[in-house]
C-alpha cells in the first residue's frame, strides 16, 4: 500500500481518512482546494515517520509548491456525518518544508491521546482506533480573510440560512476559539444578507462568492456542510468541508406560490410602522368595503363569496409596515366586467409604482373574450353601466343617507364615551362597523365616478386646448374654494390676522400654550371652533395610534404663529380660470364642456369632503378604542391605556365579548412591544416585495449602503400647481419633530391633512408620492404655491438645505446649489 498519496489518490476514507477523502472528491469536482498530499498509516512506524517515507517527503512536498504547510489529521471516522472528532487531534500550521516530518509525527501521535480514546468510547467507537492519516496542505499564506460557513444554522437547526463566521487574516484563531469572528447570516437560496456586523471584513462581492461556493459544496456533498475557506486577494479557497453533525430541522417543502406586496400607494395613508390595532381595523375595513364595491357594480354574490380569501387578504403587514397584497387586488379587479378586454386601463386604478410582471398578470382573470363570449362580456358591461348609471342618478340621495348614518353613528360625545363600561364600548364599536364600514356605498360610488369623470374631463381639455388645457383642468379641479381640505389653511390665515403684530400672543402660540384655548377672545373662540371641526385631524390621521389635535394642539398653534409672522399678502388664492376661449366657436363644446367639467368638479369636491368624513369616523373609533384601553388598564388587563394599540381588534373585542383565545393580554402586549421596538430599529422594507411561499418566511435583509446620489441637476414629475419658486429645500420626514421656516420649500415623501404647520410656511412643495388629486396638490393650489408631486426618490435626490427651483406648471425641479454653496 502506498504510504504517501497524492490528492487524486486519497479518495478512500479507510486509507486516507474522512478529511482527505472529502478534499480529494472536492478537488476532483473542480473546487479550488489548496494542493495537498496524505501520509497514510503505512508511512509511520511506532511514533515516527518511516525512513523511506521521510526520504520521499521533500520531493513530494516540492510538487505541492512553496511552503509553508498546514499539517492536520484525517481520521477514519473524522469529519463524518455522525462523529466529527472536532478538536480531538493536533493541527499544526505555518510549517516549513524541513519541519513537516516532525509535525506529521506529532499529529499521528495525537491520535493515541487518552482524550481521543475517551471521546471514541463515549460514541461507541473502538477505543484505540483513533490514529489518523495526516494531510499536508499548502497554506493560503497571504489570506486577507478566512473563516467557516455553515450551510444550515447549527444552533437553531434552520436549513434556510447560511451562517458565516469570518476573521481578518488566517482563520486558525477563529477555529481554535482564540478570537470571536464576525457573523453574517445569508438566506440560503438567494444569498440575501440578513445579518451583518457594523464594519465587516467581507464585502458584498465576497459574500456572493462565498454563498455560491457553499451552495455548490453542499450540493456536491449531498447535505449541509461545515466549510472552512480563505480569501487570498479575490481568490476564494476551499480548505475543508465536513457534514454538520448537530441535529437540524426537517427541510421545508419547496413552495413556488408567489405573493407580491406593494406599498407605493397605501403608504400615503399608512406610512411607517403601523400598530396591530390600526392594521386589523384597516384589514377589516378593506375586506368589507371592497366586497361592497364589486357588489354595487354588479358582481354576483356567489362570485364574491367564492373569492372570500381575496377580499380578506387585500392587505399585508411586513415588519410592521402596511402593504397591498397586489395579486389579490388584481384578482378583485378581474371580477369586474370588461377586465379581460381592458386589463391595462384597469391596472391604472391601482395607482402603484409599477404593474404586475406580465407573466403574473396574464394568469389572473379570464383571457380576452372572443366570438360569442365577447357578446356576453359586452352584456355584463352594459349591466354594470346600467347599475352604475342608476347609482349615479341616486348619488346625492346616497350621500345624504351616508351623512345621516354617520351623524347617528358618531353622535356619542367624548364625555359619554369616557363614561361607558367595556360592553357598551364594544357595542358602540360594533355600531361603527354595521352602520358605516359595512355600508360604505356613497364614498365608493363617488370615488369610482370621480375616477371616470376626472380622467374624461382631463382628456377633453387636453384635446381641445393642448398642454394649456391640462393647466386649466388643474385649476378647475383642485383649485375649488369649497373643498374642505382647503378650509384649514383659510382658517389658519384668518386666525393669523387676529394676532399679527402681537408679539406676546405669537410667543404663546409658538410655545404651544394650551391656555389660549380657554381665552375669552376672538382667537380663543376661533381655535375652539377649529378644533370642534378639525380636531380629529392629525399627522398620519388614519393610524389609530396617532394623537389628534384635540389632545395635542401644538401643531395648530405653531401654524397660526408662523402665518402671523409672515406678510399678510402672501399665499393669495388664485382666481377662477377663464374657459371661454376653450369653448368659443363651437356650440357642441359650449354645451358639453361646462357640464362635463361641472360634474367632474362635483365628484372631486365630494371625494375630498367624504374623505374628511372618514377622518371623523376614524376619530370616533379612536376615542372608543382608547376608552376601552383605559378600562382594560383599570381592570388590570394591561398596564397602560395606550397598550391597547398593540392588540388587534379581534383580541380587544374577544376579551370583552368572550370569543378571545387568550386572557393574557399583558403578555401579548409585551411580545408585540418587543417586535415593535425591533422593527423600529430596522429601515423600511422595499416598496415592492416578491415573496415565494408563506408570508411568515419573508427574509428581513440587512441594511445596505445607501445608493449613490443621482447626479442629475433636473428631474420631472407631475406639476399640479403653477408657478416658479427658487429657495431653500427643507426635507421633512415628520412634521411633529421638524420645522419649516417661512419661505422654504417643503420636500417630503408624502403629506396628509395633519401637516398644517409646515403647509402654512411652505413657499413651494415637492412630494415623492401623490397625484393630481392628492391632498398636497389641493392645498398647494389653494395656497397659490408651486407644487410637484410623484417625484420618486426626491428626499434622497434633494439634500436638506440646498437651493432648488420648483416649476409647478411644467413639473420640473432643478438643483441650483448644494447646502454648502453654488454649483453653477
Amino acid at each position: 500500500m502506498t504510504a504517501i498519496l497524492a490528492a487524486a489518490e486519497a479518495g478512500s476514507t479507510v486509507v486516507a481518512g474522512g478529511k482527505a477523502a472529502a478534499l480529494s472528491a472536492l478537488a476532483a469536482q473542480g473546487f479550488d482546494v489548496p494542493a495537498f498530499l496524505v501520509l497514510t498509516a503505512e508511512a509511520f512506524a511506532g511514533d515516527v515517520l518511516r525512513a523511506d517515507s521521510a526520504a520521499q517527503l521533500p520531493a513530494r512536498l516540492a510538487s505541492l509548491g512553496q511552503g509553508p504547510f498546514a499539517v492536520r489529521s484525517s481520521g477514519r471516522e473524522e469529519d463524518g456525518a455522525h462523529h466529527s472528532h472536532a478538536g480531538q487531534f493536533l493541527s499544526l500550521l505555518d510549517i516549513a518544508a524541513d519541519g513537516v516530518a516532525d509535525a506529521a509525527a506529532k499529529v499521528w501521535q495525537s491520535g493515541a491521546a487518552e482524550s481521543v480514546e475517551d471521546y471514541r468510547a463515549s460514541r461507541g467507537l473502538e477505543r484505540s482506533g483513533g490514529r489518523p492519516a495526516v494531510v499536508v496542505q499548502q497554506m493560503v499564506r497571504a489570506a486577507r480573510a478566512a473563516g467557516v460557513c455553515f450551510t444550515a444554522d447549527p444552533v437553531t437547526g434552520r436549513r434556510d440560512r447560511f451562517v458565516v463566521s469570518a476573521i481578518e487574516g488566517l482563520g486558525d484563531r477563529l477555529v481554535g476559539g482564540e478570537e470571536d469572528g464576525e457573523t453574517y447570516v445569508l438566506e440560503a437560496t438567494t444569498g440575501l444578507l440578513i445579518e451583518q456586523p457594523e464594519k465587516g471584513v467581507l464585502t458584498t462581492a465576497d459574500l456572493a462568492k462565498l454563498h455560491d461556493l457553499a451552495r455548490r459544496v453542499a450540493e456536491a456533498r449531498g447535505g449541509p456542510q461545515d466549510i472552512e475557506w480563505a480569501f487570498e486577494g479575490e481568490r476564494l479557497f476551499l480548505l475543508q468541508s465536513r457534514p454538520i453533525t448537530t441535529a437540524l430541522r426537517e427541510a421545508p417543502h419547496a413552495d413556488p406560490t408567489l405573493t407580491i406586496f406593494d406599498n407605493s400607494n397605501i403608504v400615503e395613508s399608512y406610512p411607517g410602522l403601523v400598530t396591530p390595532l390600526t392594521y386589523s381595523f384597516a384589514q377589516y375595513a378593506y375586506a368589507r368595503v371592497y366586497r361592497m364595491f364589486v357588489r354595487l357594480i354588479g358582481v354576483p354574490d356567489t362570485t364574491i363569496a367564492a373569492n372570500a380569501p381575496v377580499f380578506d387578504n387585500m392587505l399585508g403587514r411586513i415588519d410592521g409596515r402596511v402593504y397591498y397584497n397586489l395579486i389579490n387586488w388584481y384578482r378583485a379587479l378581474a371580477l369586474l366586467p370588461g377586465f379581460a378586454n381592458n386589463r391595462a386601463h384597469m391596472e391604472t386604478m391601482m395607482g402603484v409604482g409599477a404593474p404586475l410582471p406580465a407573466e403574473v398578470s396574464a394568469t389572473i382573470g379570464p383571457p380576452p373574450a372572443r366570438g360569442l363570449a365577447r357578446i356576453a362580456e359586452y352584456g355584463r358591461l352594459a349591466k354594470m353601466a346600467a347599475m352604475l348609471g342608476w347609482r349615479a342618478f341616486r348619488l346625492n340621495a346616497m350621500v345624504a343617507d351616508f351623512y345621516r348614518r354617520l351623524g347617528d353613528a358618531v353622535k356619542a360625545t367624548p364625555d359619554k364615551i369616557d363614561a361607558m363600561p367595556l360592553t357598551a364600548l364594544a357595542a358602540e364599536y360594533r355600531r361603527i362597523e354595521a352602520d358605516l364600514l359595512d355600508r360604505w356605498d356613497a364614498p365608493l360610488v363617488n370615488d369610482f365616478l370621480c375616477m371616470i369623470a376626472f380622467g374624461a374631463s382631463r382628456k377633453m381639455l387636453e384635446k381641445w386646448a393642448g398642454p394649456e388645457g391640462l393647466e386649466l383642468h388643474n385649476a378647475v379641479m383642485i383649485g375649488q374654494g369649497d373643498i374642505i381640505s382647503a378650509e384649514p389653511a383659510k382658517r389658519i390665515a384668518h386666525m393669523a390676522t387676529l394676532v399679527r403684530g402681537e408679539e406676546a400672543t405669537i410667543a404663546r402660540l409658538e410655545a404651544g400654550d394650551k391656555s389660549l384655548l380657554a381665552d375669552d377672545t376672538q382667537l380663543g373662540n376661533d381655535i375652539r371652533s377649529y378644533l370642534a371641526k378639525f380636531g380629529d385631524r392629525c399627522t398620519e390621521e388614519l393610524k389609530l395610534e396617532s394623537i389628534p389635535l384635540t389632545e395635542e394642539p401644538g401643531q395648530l398653534l405653531s401654524a397660526i404663529a408662523a402665518a402671523a409672522k409672515s406678510p399678510a399678502s402672501e399665499h393669495v388664492a388664485r382666481t377662477a380660470p377663464d374657459l371661454g376661449a376653450v369653448f368659443a366657436g363651437s356650440t357642441l363644446r359650449s354645451i358639453i364642456g361646462p357640464r362635463v367639467l361641472a360634474y367632474a368638479k362635483a365628484r372631486v369636491r365630494d371625494r375630498e369632503n367624504l374623505r374628511f368624513e372618514r377622518t371623523r369616523i376614524f376619530g370616533h373609533a379612536r376615542r372608543v378604542l382608547i376608552a376601552m384601553g383605559r378600562q382594560f388598564a383599570a381592570n388590570g388587563l394591561i398596564d397602560d391605556a395606550r397598550d391597547i394599540f398593540l392588540l388587534t381588534i379581534q383580541e380587544v373585542l374577544g376579551a370583552i365579548e368572550g370569543f378571545g383565545v387568550s386572557a393574557d393580554l399583558r403578555g401579548i402586549v409585551a411580545l408585540r412591544r418587543g417586535e415593535w421596538d425591533a422593527a423600529s430599529m430596522r429601515p423600511d422594507p422595499p416598496e415592492r416585495i416578491n415573496l415565494q411561499g408563506a408570508a411568515a418566511t419573508y427574509v428581513r435583509t440587512a441594511p445596505t449602503a445607501p445608493a449613490a446620489r443621482d447626479p442629475a441637476r433636473e428631474r420631472t414629475a407631475t406639476g399640479c400647481s403653477a408657478g416658479v419658486f427658487r429657495g431653500v429645500a427643507r426635507v421633512i420626514a415628520d412634521p411633529r419633530k421638524q420645522a419649516l421656516q417661512k419661505g422654504e420649500i417643503l420636500v417630503s415623501r408624502h403629506t396628509d391633512p395633519g401637516w398644517i404647520a409646515v403647509f402654512s410656511n411652505a413657499a413651494a412643495m415637492v412630494v415623492e408620492r401623490g397625484s393630481l388629486l392628492s391632498h398636497s396638490a389641493i392645498v398647494a393650489r389653494e395656497m397659490g404655491i408651486p407644487c410637484v408631486v410623484g417625484l420618486k426618490g426626491a428626499t434622497q435626490w434633494i439634500s436638506d438645505g440646498e437651493i432648488i427651483e420648483v416649476d409647478g406648471k411644467a413639473g420640473i425641479v432643478r438643483k441650483i446649489s448644494d447646502a454648502n454653496g453654488p454649483q453653477f
